[in-house]
């Protein structure tokens, strides 16, 4: 019998002692839970990408098209649907498009005039990346015309009557315009997402930056130009933002003083685009090499056996570089095999694809620097408009879904990531 008074006191104390020895004896699982269900950032260690302490294999692909659709409501629902899709598969990163310059929906109107309509569209990808746990490779300009690029940059200056050259290639060499270039860098990398609160540079759903997509300046084929605006950029990055990797992004090309521009290149024009694989990877702020596989469009009279011997050659090449020379990872930023070949059969692009995914899973298996692939494109249904002659719903391909579910899985294998990834695992066990 309890003491007179006393009656109510007895099962709260027994009730917090409960609670109290849950605490002690589950709290740190509860914690690790959390820890968990938060993304970390992706380093590098010599060759390999690295996470939470284990090597990473990249399985992806490019959808350049989420910010512009984010921006409407009747359009958004298919960042999330694609996204979904991708964490499906055991997809780990996707490449896309952290630019508009100027034009429809862009991003930035003119100089340090931007959209914040359109910025809340990047929040949502950047957020809704991280809903499905895939991460993000943001490029940050393009080389070519479409969304802007350097050709708006130029046209920036030349309006403004500050521009040295109406050339497109002064915009590696333009004062005002690295000026311009760089006021966009720090509002992006600056900018707090108005979903998730977090700045950009300090946003683990952000896999890395890529400084420009496909860089070619005809002008100066020395690559002297192009050389030192990747080195004064990556520079002004890394001064905002260490935690991220960064790449140039570029297609692969050995320029005119590498002995593999004969051997290894496609055609002498290769060698004469102002860019060079590896002094420009070699750059010091720049964390892994970005290379191109399009065999199909880069010569012209070959069949479909010759140019998958080429991509076998080429992946080989840009990987014994980067063991051996850099010292970098290696990642296949773009792959794909048009349906536009005069000798398409649908059966060819499942064979490319499982080359190309071979290739990199033999590199992993030995722990070097081939560090992953990214398809060129997956869309969804219903957007004719941004296919091309590479772009595939994949849903809609199950020889393609399979070849991609499959990759993931013996990648995870290999780091044992497999092990410890419950939604992998479950992947895995239900492959179709």
């Amino acid at each position: 019998m309890s003491p007179p008074g006393n009656g109510p006191m007895v099962p709260i104390l027994g009730f917090l002692t409960c609670v109290a020895f849950l605490y002690l004896s589950f709290g740190d699982l509860w914690l690790d839970y959390n820890r968990e269900a938060e993304l970390g950032f992706v380093s590098r260690n010599g060759t390999q990408f690295v996470l939470d302490g284990k090597p990473l294999y990249v399985n992806g692909w490019n959808s350049y098209w989420f910010m512009d659709h984010a921006v409407n409501d009747h359009s958004r629902h298919r960042v999330g649907a694609m996204l979904e899709a991708g964490s499906k598969m055991g997809l780990t990163v996707c490449r896309t498009w952290a630019f508009n310059d100027g034009g429809y929906n862009a991003l930035q109107i003119s100089p340090g005039r931007f959209d914040e309509r359109v910025f809340k569209a990047l929040d949502h990808v950047i957020a809704e990346a991280k809903t499905h746990g895939v991460r993000l490779l943001l490029s940050l300009v393009n080389n070519l015309q479409n969304y802007g690029g350097k050709t708006q940059y130029v046209n920036w200056a030349w309006q403004e009557g500050v521009g040295l050259s109406s050339s497109n290639d002064s915009f590696f060499f333009d004062p005002s315009i690295r000026r311009y270039f760089k006021n966009y860098l720090t509002v992006l990398l600056t900018r707090k997402n108005s979903i998730t609160g977090i700045e950009y540079r300090n946003d683990p759903t952000i896999f890395a930056w890529e400084l420009i997509n496909e860089p070619r300046c005809l002008t100066d084929i020395s690559g002297d130009t192009l050389q030192d605006w990747i080195n004064e950029m990556t520079a002004f990055i890394k001064s905002i933002d260490k935690k991220h990797l960064l790449t140039v992004g570029l297609e692969g090309f050995y320029g005119p003083k590498s002995p593999k521009r004969l051997t290894v290149n496609p055609e002498r024009w290769a060698s004469e685009l102002g860019s060079d694989f590896v002094r420009n990877s070699e750059s010091p702020n720049i964390d892994f090499a970005s290379v191109h596989i399009y065999p199909d469009h880069w010569f012209h009279d070959q069949g479909f056996e010759e140019n998958l011997k080429f991509a076998v050659k080429w992946m080989q090449s840009h990987m014994e570089d980067g063991d051996k020379e850099l010292k970098k990872p290696v990642l296949f930023t773009e792959f794909g095999l048009s349906n536009m070949n005069k000798d398409y059969e649908p059966s060819q692009r499942d064979r490319f694809y499982r080359t190309i995914f071979d290739v990199v899973y033999k590199s992993a298996k030995r722990k070097r620097s081939g560090a992953g692939t990214l398809v060129w494109q997956f869309l969804i249904q219903g957007m004719e408009g941004f296919n091309d002659e590479f772009g595939i719903v994949p849903w809609e391909k199950d020889s393609i879904q399979r070849l991609m579910m499959e990759q993931s899985c013996r990648l995870g294998r290999v780091t044992g990531r497999l092990l410890q990834d419950k939604k992998a695992t479950e992947i895995c066990s239900n492959k179709p």
